[in-house]
């Protein structure tokens, strides 16, 4: 019986599998009384994929092939009120590719669809998710004072919807990501963006991103929506406002993607080609690559 790299008796040479970890960087959030920005999607065949879908199957692989890797970059968040925000760039690995998350509704921009969809306001619609990686962003109130937005969407839930109505209506948080083992350890990755309060509400503090590095809203005093986490496609968290004098807050970067790859260390050695930074480790007969930035190939030998 032929065994991995050598000729099967057609004279091809025997593939073998690899499960992977894909994903794309997350949207960028929005400036003051924008919602949350969404993630990026997550494609996965251990633990969890996004958007609720089914685990997908591992990848054969054949030796002395290269398989092209992208790691998708956050998109920047609003650096002005009115300024532009924008959605994450798609990860790939070969033939599998996640899209990058949507941006935050925001004055003069509407959300974006994306991996996961981008949070809703009085400026516009939320942003829908992508099929098998993620869902939509939430609803904002629409244009009723005090705003208050949706959180952006996340790879594994669905953004909040504004919360509260009249004077303790409050922002929305992040959807929360998916969880999975794939790196040897549980870990989340594509969570939502939250957004900021207007500061004619009585709620006074930004929603929370979701789990898996989604970036957290600014406060009623006009602080900064923070950065999605990088390497984990989180969406990046919506200004606060502050009436009086005014201040607007402004939006937090989106997230990097990410790109995990994981076989039987037995069956071939993997080169990780100019380009692309990335690292091994081993766990049980297992090897894990772990690539964090860049576009280039990836061999096995």
């Amino acid at each position: 019986m032929p065994i991995l790299g050598v000729l099967a008796s057609s004279g091809t040479p025997r593939g073998f599998s690899v499960k992977y970890l894909v994903v794309a960087g997350g949207g960028g959030g929005g400036a003051a009384l924008g919602g949350g920005a969404g993630a990026g999607g997550v494609r996965c065949t251990v633990g969890a994929t996004g958007g609720g879908g089914s685990l997908e199957s591992p990848l054969t692989i054949a030796k002395g092939t290269n398989y092209t890797v992208t790691i998708g970059a956050g998109g920047s968040g609003s650096a002005s009120y009115g300024g532009q925000n924008n959605p994450g760039s798609n990860s790939v690995f070969s033939t599998i590719t996640s899209t990058g998350g949507g941006r935050a509704t925001t004055n003069g921009y509407t959300a974006a669809n994306g991996g996961a969809g981008g949070g809703g306001s009085v400026f516009g619609s939320f942003g829908t998710g992508t099929a098998n990686q993620g869902f939509n962003g939430g609803a904002g109130q629409g244009a009723t004072t005090p705003y208050a937005a949706g959180g952006g969407g996340g790879a594994g839930q669905v953004g909040q919807d504004y919360q509260g109505s009249g004077s303790s209506a409050g922002p929305g948080a992040g959807g929360n990501g998916v969880e999975t083992n794939i790196s040897g350890s549980n870990t989340y990755y594509g969570g939502g963006g939250g957004c900021g309060p207007d500061s004619r509400s009585t709620v006074t503090t930004g929603s929370s991103g979701g789990l898996g590095g989604g970036g957290n809203g600014g406060n009623d005093t006009g602080s900064n929506g923070t950065d999605g986490t990088a390497n984990r496609g989180g969406g990046g968290g919506s200004g606060g406002y502050q009436d009086g004098p005014t201040v607007y807050g402004l939006g937090g970067n989106g997230g990097s993607g990410i790109v995990i790859l994981r076989y039987a260390t037995s069956a071939g050695t993997i080169s990780i080609g100019a380009g692309l930074t990335g690292s091994t480790t081993t766990s049980g007969a297992d090897t894990i690559a772990t690539i964090t930035a860049g576009t280039g190939n990836v061999s096995w030998s």
